[in-house]
């Protein structure tokens, strides 16, 4: 039996008509870029997030940098990074003239350590960036606490984690700002890149929109320094129908974890991951943790028995080559290290079947009989 990592053509099979109708409907209107569709997505999004504004972008990291350049993040500055998380949300940072400075996740979640975030706040740190890896939200009122204690500004990168819940709360709207990816293996995917990004604060939503659109108040009248980081109209309207069946879609990706959970609960030499007591996890990702070694292993015997699967993510930001001179060094994050090392990613989205989840679970025993 195949079993992909992914299989978005199914995906797109089970609503083929309505999609290929609103994308025929922007061809024939001509609305490339922004547009009805999009506005229509931003307020729907919105809407399902209980978060007052959003703003359709070129794609995830596009929010994560205008997040923070609408927050007024320059050179000189310091923002508190994941070290476990992919490298978009460091370029938020980086992309402002800012320092990214990186912090170790937990045992568990594998989502930023709040113990571990006053230690690397300085004079120079002006936000903490809460990443809702995997699917699971993060500890976001401990956070809070912290970012409040420092007056810091608290900013959710919840490119993984459309219609996830914190204590009863979609996320989104709980930081001061919020950044989304569409990208299309995204629990809620675009047929290309798009992103977006949302917050409960007028004065920002108003930022966030010129700097979209070159920094202009109207067209040709630019204010601020801006980027055109608009979503096309094709995207908006693609998100629109897939919108809908989000909800059934991440109930589907619930039960699907749920039956990993109950097939690979006796497999000792794998940390299954958990669901932490204040959180709903939307499992963009199933994320295991094989001892002793034997991930790499493992990936292969599953790889030659066709099942395919990931790594989210190899290596930690703070040993990437890109951030040699901020001089972190092996050892400096040993939880977010060691989930680099030992996390596989298994097949999960809600076109899975029993018969596949059942199958990776029998191949996953039989390598470790």
């Amino acid at each position: 039996m195949k079993v992909p990592f992914l299989d978005i053509k199914a995906q797109y099979s089970s609503i083929k008509e309505e999609v290929n109708l609103a994308v025929l409907n922007i061809l024939e209107n001509t609305s490339f870029i922004l547009g009805s569709s999009v506005k229509n997505f931003e307020n729907e999004f919105a809407a399902a997030h209980n978060i007052n504004y959003c703003y359709g972008l070129s794609n995830g990291t596009a929010g994560n940098h205008l997040v923070l350049w609408a927050l007024g993040i320059k050179p000189g500055d310091e923002v508190i990074i994941p070290a476990n998380t992919f490298i978009a949300t460091a370029w938020g940072a980086t992309l402002c003239g800012a320092t990214p400075v990186f912090v170790d996740c937990t045992p568990d979640t594998y989502n930023i350590d709040p113990s571990k975030i006053e230690a690397a706040i300085s004079s120079k740190t002006k936000a903490i960036v809460a990443v809702h890896l995997y699917g699971q939200p993060a500890d976001l009122d401990s956070l809070k606490v912290i970012a409040d204690k420092h007056n810091l500004f608290l900013v959710e990168d919840a490119a993984q984690a459309h219609f996830a819940e914190y204590k009863g709360k979609k996320i989104g709207g709980i930081g001061i700002a919020s950044s989304f990816s569409f990208y299309p293996g995204k629990n809620l995917g675009a047929y290309g890149e798009a992103g977006a990004a949302a917050t409960n604060d007028p004065q920002l939503a108003a930022k966030f929109k010129m700097i979209r659109e070159h920094g202009a108040s109207d067209k040709y009248y630019h204010k601020v320094y801006g980027h055109n980081y608009r979503m096309e109209g094709i995207q908006g309207a693609v998100l629109g129908v897939k919108l809908k069946y989000l909800q059934e879609w991440t109930e589907k990706r619930r039960n699907a974890a749920k039956k990993y959970f109950e097939l690979l609960k006796d497999i000792k030499s794998i940390q299954l991951p958990i669901e932490a007591d204040y959180s709903k996890h939307v499992y963009h990702l199933f994320v295991i943790n094989v001892k002793a070694g034997k991930r790499d292993e493992l990936q292969r015997f599953l790889d030659k028995n066709e099942i395919s699967t990931g790594l989210h993510y190899p290596v930690p930001l703070h040993l990437q080559e890109c951030f040699a001179h901020l001089d972190y060094k092996k050892g400096d994050m040993p939880c977010s290290e060691n989930i680099s090392e030992n996390g596989l990613s298994l097949p999960i989205y809600p076109e899975i079947s029993d018969n596949q989840l059942q199958y990776v679970s029998e191949i996953i025993h039989q390598y470790f009989k």
